[in-house]
């Protein structure tokens, strides 16, 4: 995979940083949906393991951009096969989840790298389609970048 010259592919030694840029993201978000207070820090742990797990996983693509002192800004792609129709040849569906760049980083065009390099990834993968849910900060970023609003509302239910 050829990516812009900043953007690798995670190692195990990145992990720490994902998580700690993962948390910058749902603290920016905000609000009892992405950060409710009750959380604690078990969800970190979860993370980690998950983390390790996906890393060489074929149906996830975790990029990073190495800044100074750490992880300047990562990305995440992952594939679920769902089940084809007209609109889905092969039902194959990427989604993008937590791309986040450090505040210190901002502006650079990193997270833009990223979605490149993601998107290589799903062209390469064979999916029918991406999805992905923007925060209002990175919506301008995805739309210039060929994505388009969903035709079904994006509704949720916690057990």
């Amino acid at each position: 995979m050829r990516h812009h010259s900043d953007v690798r592919q995670a190692v195990e030694d990145d992990v720490a940083e994902l998580v700690r840029l993962r948390a910058l993201l749902f603290a920016t978000l905000g609000g009892d949906f992405f950060n409710p207070s009750s959380a604690g820090d078990e969800w970190r742990h979860a993370l980690t393991t998950v983390l390790k797990d996906k890393l060489t996983a074929d149906d996830a693509c975790i990029l990073v951009v190495d800044g100074d002192n750490g992880l300047a800004a990562c990305g995440i792609g992952t594939i679920e096969q769902w089940f084809p129709g007209p609109h889905s040849h092969n039902g194959r569906v990427g989604h993008v989840i937590g791309v986040v760049t450090d505040p210190a980083y901002r502006r650079r065009g990193h997270s833009r790298a990223i979605m490149h390099g993601l998107l290589d990834w799903f062209r390469e993968q064979d999916v029918a389609r991406v999805d992905l849910h923007a925060s209002r900060d990175g919506e301008p970023l995805y739309r210039s970048l060929g994505f388009v609003e969903h035709p079904d509302p994006a509704l949720y239910w916690r057990p």
